[in-house]
C-alpha cells in the first residue's frame, strides 16, 4: 500500500466552522486518513496522511468547499500521526489576533506580495537590500533556515505582534522584507500583521520552504533542513552527502552534526525539544537546561 502526507491551508470565510469540522472528521474517519485539521472563520489549516487513494478522495471532496485550496503532497502516511483531530478554533494559526486579521473570498486582505520560488532568487540576485524574516520559532531555525535570514526571537506564534512592537526589527521597515515559513500559512498573516505595523515592502513564498525546496533542492538559498511537524521531525531536499548541503544543526551536548530533535525526558514539567546525536540521547536524554541541573550539587541538609 502506498501512502502520502498531504499539507494544505485555505483562507475564505466560513458561516459555521463547526458544521465544516464534523464535515471533515466524517470525511477523514471513512477514508481512514489521520493527521491534525484546525478550521476557524478564516478558513482551514490541515495535515493528513494515509493510503494515497484515500488521500485523492479526500482532495476531490475538500476542493468541493474550498474552491481553489492547493495541497502539497510529501512522503509519508497515517503512522505518521497518532490519531486524527479535527478541531474548530478562533485562528487557524494562533498568533492571537483573530480581530485583526481579514479575509475575503480571494484570501487574507491586506498580506505581502506573493512570490513563486524564481521570483524570490530574482529579488534577491537585483537588490541587496533584501532581507529574508524567519516567520517560524527559533527552534526550527537552528536546523535551517535561509541564508542570513533573520530569526525572531519566539518560542511560539503568540509571540510574534510583542516582538515585531519590540522596536528591535525597525531598520527593516524600508527595506524589502521576504517572510517565510513551512508551507506559507503563517506568513499569510504574519505578513499582514507587518503591513499593519509599518513594514513597507513585505513578500511571502508561495508554498512557503516547501515550494522552494522543492523547486532548487540544495542549490538554491535555503541553507540546511525543514523542521516538519509529524514524527520524522526533519526532512532533506536532497542528499546531505551533497557539496552543495549546509549542515546547521548541531547536537547540545557534545556539537556533533544532528538534525534530529528529541523531547526532553523531564516531560511534562520541561516540555522542550533539543537537537542530540543518537549517542548523546541515549546516555543523557535531557535538553541542556535538565541536564545541567541535574549535575548541580544538592543543597546541604542543616
Amino acid at each position: 500500500m502506498t501512502s502520502k502526507i498531504l499539507l494544505y491551508y485555505k483562507f475564505q470565510p466560513i458561516t459555521d466552522p463547526d458544521a465544516v469540522r464534523l464535515w471533515q472528521r466524517d470525511l477523514c474517519e471513512g477514508l481512514g486518513l489521520t493527521g491534525r485539521i484546525l478550521i476557524s472563520k478564516d478558513g482551514i489549516n490541515g495535515t493528513v496522511g494515509g493510503d494515497i487513494k484515500a488521500c485523492k478522495t479526500y482532495v476531490k471532496k475538500t476542493k468541493e468547499y474550498f474552491r481553489g485550496i492547493e495541497f502539497k503532497w510529501s512522503e509519508g502516511g497515517a503512522e505518521d500521526f497518532p490519531k486524527l483531530s479535527v478541531k474548530a478554533r478562533d485562528e487557524i494559526v494562533a498568533f492571537g489576533a483573530p480581530g485583526e486579521l481579514k479575509v475575503d473570498e480571494h484570501g487574507v486582505v491586506g498580506g505581502g506580495t506573493h512570490l513563486k520560488p524564481e521570483e524570490v532568487n530574482e529579488l534577491v540576485a537585483n537588490n541587496p537590500d533584501v532581507v529574508f524574516f524567519d516567520g517560524r520559532n527559533a527552534r526550527e531555525a537552528e536546523i535551517g533556515k535561509f541564508k542570513n535570514a533573520v530569526v525572531p526571537d519566539v518560542e511560539t506564534t503568540h509571540d510574534f505582534i510583542k516582538e515585531l512592537e519590540s522596536g528591535k526589527y525597525d531598520w527593516m521597515k524600508d527595506k524589502p522584507v521576504i517572510s517565510y515559513c513551512t508551507g506559507g500559512i503563517r506568513c499569510e498573516i504574519l505578513s499582514s500583521l507587518m503591513k499593519n505595523r509599518g513594514f513597507e515592502e513585505v513578500y511571502q513564498i508561495d508554498g512557503g520552504i516547501v515550494r522552494y525546496g522543492e523547486k532548487y533542492g540544495n542549490s538554491g538559498l535555503w541553507e540546511g533542513s525543514l523542521y516538519v511537524f509529524d514524527k520524522r521531525m526533519h526532512t532533506e531536499f536532497g542528499p546531505e552527502n551533497d557539496p552543495d548541503y549546509v549542515q546547521l544543526g548541531h547536537c547540545v551536548h557534545c556539537g556533533a552534526p544532528s538534525n534530529m530533535f528529541y523531547n526532553c525526558a523531564s516531560e511534562p514539567e520541561c516540555r522542550h525539544q533539543y537537537l542530540s546525536c543518537e549517542a548523546c540521547r541515549e546516555e543523557n536524554p535531557y535538553c541542556a537546561d535538565c541536564a545541567s541541573a541535574s549535575h548541580q550539587a544538592p543543597a546541604s541538609q542543616s
